[in-house]
C-alpha cells in the first residue's frame, strides 16, 4: 500500500490528477476515481447513520461496514491490489439472513421513508446501487476483482432490510412498520377523489 498521508494539502492535483497507491496518477474524472468517491461518500452516509439512536447488533454490524469499505475503496485505489478479504461478501451474506428472517414477507412495494434511521439506511442504499454500477463500468476497461462488485450488491440489500429492521426498531417514537407504497391511493388522486 502507498504511503500514508502526513500533509493534506500537497497542490500535487491542481493539474487534474490523483495519485494512486501504486504511484500511478489519472485524471480525476476517471472511472476509477468516481468508484473511490462513489464509495467513500457511502462510507460518510454510514457514518450520518450511525450518529441515529440504533440497535447495539445494527450499529455493531455497520461499523465493521464501514471498515470493509475502507478496505474496498483501498482496494480501488490500488490496481492490481487486494484489501477487501472474501470472508466480508459471506459476513454480509450471513447478516441478510438473519436480519431478513425476522421481517414478514413484503406484500407491496415500500417507499424510502418511516424512522430518521430507515430513510438514511435507504440512502445509503441508494448510494451503494450507485457505487456498484460505476465499480461495474470500472471492471469493463481496467481489473477489479469480482469481490468488490458483490460486496457493493449484498450491502445494497442489506442496507434495504436494515431500514425494514430500523423501521421497527421505532426508536424514535416515529416508525413501527414499513412505508408502503399506496397505488389505490395514487389512481384515486389522479381521478380527483
Amino acid at each position: 500500500m502507498g504511503n500514508r498521508l502526513t500533509q493534506i494539502a500537497t497542490r500535487t492535483g491542481d493539474d487534474g490528477t490523483t495519485g494512486l497507491s501504486d504511484g500511478s496518477r489519472v485524471p480525476k474524472d476517471h472511472l476509477r476515481v468516481q468508484a473511490m468517491g462513489d464509495v467513500d461518500e457511502l462510507n460518510s452516509h454510514l457514518g450520518v447513520l450511525l450518529a441515529e439512536p440504533l440497535p447495539d447488533d445494527v450499529r455493531e454490524l455497520l461499523v465493521v461496514i464501514q471498515h470493509e469499505l475502507f478496505n474496498l475503496g483501498g482496494e480501488l485505489s490500488w490496481p492490481g491490489g487486494e484489501l477487501l478479504k472474501e470472508p466480508a461478501v459471506l459476513r454480509l451474506d450471513e447478516a441478510l439472513a438473519h436480519y431478513n428472517a425476522a421481517l414478514p414477507r413484503l406484500k407491496e412495494f415500500i417507499l424510502p421513508a418511516g424512522t430518521r434511521s430507515a430513510a438514511l439506511a435507504h440512502v445509503c442504499r441508494t448510494i451503494t446501487r450507485r457505487a456498484e454500477r460505476t465499480v461495474i463500468a470500472l471492471a469493463a476497461t481496467d481489473p477489479v476483482r469480482p469481490a468488490l462488485r458483490q460486496y457493493l450488491n449484498r450491502l445494497s440489500d442489506l442496507l434495504f432490510v436494515l431500514a425494514r429492521v430500523l423501521n421497527r426498531a421505532n426508536l424514535d417514537g416515529l416508525g413501527g412498520d414499513d412505508v408502503y407504497w399506496q397505488s389505490e391511493r395514487m389512481k384515486r388522486l389522479d381521478n380527483g377523489n
